[in-house]
């Protein structure tokens, strides 16, 4: 008798463990971009730009933030931890600062950007400093990939930010994106197109876009670890972000000089005095197009 209670407590327990998405049988792996724009105090471009007077404060949030999904992962019973540095010159998190338990991704170009690393061994992906599109109403420092050269970019009509892109990158690997932080507009938008089962931390409410209703750094980072844990043990709930083949992109650029240079590549067709449209038949070719558009933009 005993045996057999023995061998159902094993089932039950391994079954508990299944369903809350805890027990992997090569470990949870999980990849974590992180952005800057929608870290907890940051509303202004001298927190986000190399040579600004707040910029070095600003690097010790968004790295604590960074950290702080890290333990959240940890909690979680996460067992690889790929961190990607994600804004600008992708060299902003204080490597000598971030958890050892993770590894860390830093400096550009990288081929995949904000993505780079990203496979299809992954369980999961966690967005840390996320922003609003670019023309949101409250949305801090928003923008769409470049504030230089880009006003939207669509892929089968669905205007996508740059979590809901990279959304798109992470799905192509089969792999979901679990948790999203960021400002309140970023954290909607997100929700709206990737689904309700997201889970998001919103660390700051926009007033305007170089204004904020904050959460104090320290607050912010604690939700962002609590969020994180509850996401990737909510894992089998989650969706991968994906739309059907062929892919076609529509982007809109801010000035018709963008647009111009832009149709000069093979494959790419004007469609508007700023804008230009192509479609690819895999989505990451699309998405390095759309990338090498945006370099000759700039």
């Amino acid at each position: 008798m005993k045996k057999i209670f023995s061998a159902l407590t094993v089932l039950v327990v391994s079954l508990f463990f299944v369903s809350t998405g805890q027990m992997y049988a090569d470990g949870l792996k999980v990849f974590i971009s992180v952005d800057m724009e929608g870290v907890a105090g940051v509303v202004h471009g001298d927190h986000v730009s190399a040579g600004g007077r707040d910029y070095s404060m600003a690097r010790r949030w968004t790295t604590a933030e960074a950290n702080a999904a890290i333990e959240g992962a940890l909690a979680a019973g996460a067992t690889e931890i790929i961190v990607n540095d994600s804004h600008g010159g992708m060299r902003n998190i204080i490597a000598s600062e971030l958890n050892p338990a993770a590894r860390l991704i830093t400096g550009s170009p990288k081929p995949f950007s904000m993505m780079q690393g990203i496979d299809e061994t992954f369980d999961a992906v966690i967005l840390i400093g996320y922003h609003a599109r670019a023309g949101s109403i409250d949305g801090v420092l928003d923008h769409t990939y470049s504030g230089a050269s880009v006003y939207s970019v669509k892929v089968n009509g669905v205007e996508l930010g740059e979590g809901e892109m990279n959304a798109l990158v992470a799905g192509y690997y089969g792999v979901p994106v679990v948790m999203l932080s960021g400002d309140e507009e970023a954290c909607r938008q997100a929700r709206e197109t990737l689904g309700n089962q997201l889970v998001t931390a919103e660390v700051k409410k926009g007033i305007g876009r170089y204004a904020a209703n904050t959460l104090v750094p320290s607050v912010a980072q604690e939700l962002i670890m609590e969020k994180t844990q509850v996401a990737l043990e909510s894992l089998s709930d989650m969706k991968v972000f994906n739309l059907n083949a062929p892919y076609r992109f529509d982007v809109d650029f801010l000035r018709s000089d963008q647009a111009q240079g832009a149709e000069l590549v093979p494959g790419v067709e004007r469609s508007g005095p700023r804008s230009v449209t192509f479609t690819m038949d895999d989505f990451v070719d699309g998405f390095q197009m759309f990338r090498a558009l945006l370099v000759l933009a700039r």
